[in-house]
């Protein structure tokens, strides 16, 4: 019986999912929550895959690398001579103070960028989100 719906929503989540893998920018998320189900199915059953699902859409959420463009993009532009500087680690997933100002990158809005403690990072303008630190 739990076999039989451990399968149903395993079904259903890929159905549910697929239309979002077309976008490169869902493809964590998806691969999160898709994770996630079967970790939590594994430990608590169905209930487990619900929770587990939404868990591991979170955190795919966060985790997901901008595109090439993007780093291209950012480690082009100039480092300018007054950076800003934090006393807290910067880490990706990690949020940056809202004081900091963020350029947005105009082919893809999805992503701004910051020089912070003389490092570019790659943020999620909407949660101040460290995306990526460019080297």
């Amino acid at each position: 019986m739990n076999a039989k719906i451990l399968l149903i929503s395993a079904i259903a989540t890929g159905m549910f999912a697929a239309p979002a893998i077309a976008n490169d920018t869902n493809r964590a998320a998806v691969t999160g929550a898709a994770g996630g189900a079967v970790t939590g199915a594994i430990i608590g059953g169905p209930v487990g895959a619900a929770v587990g699902g939404a868990v591991g859409l979170v955190a795919g959420a966060v985790i997901a690398p901008p595109p090439q463009q993007v780093i291209t993009y950012v480690r082009q532009q100039p480092v300018p001579t007054d950076t800003v500087a934090i006393q807290q680690p910067i880490a990706v997933g990690r949020p940056l103070p809202r004081e900091i100002v963020l350029t947005p990158i105009p082919e893809n809005p999805a992503y701004a960028y910051a020089v912070v403690n003389h490092q570019r990072v790659i943020v999620d303008p909407k949660t101040y989100t460290v995306v990526q630190v460019v080297q």
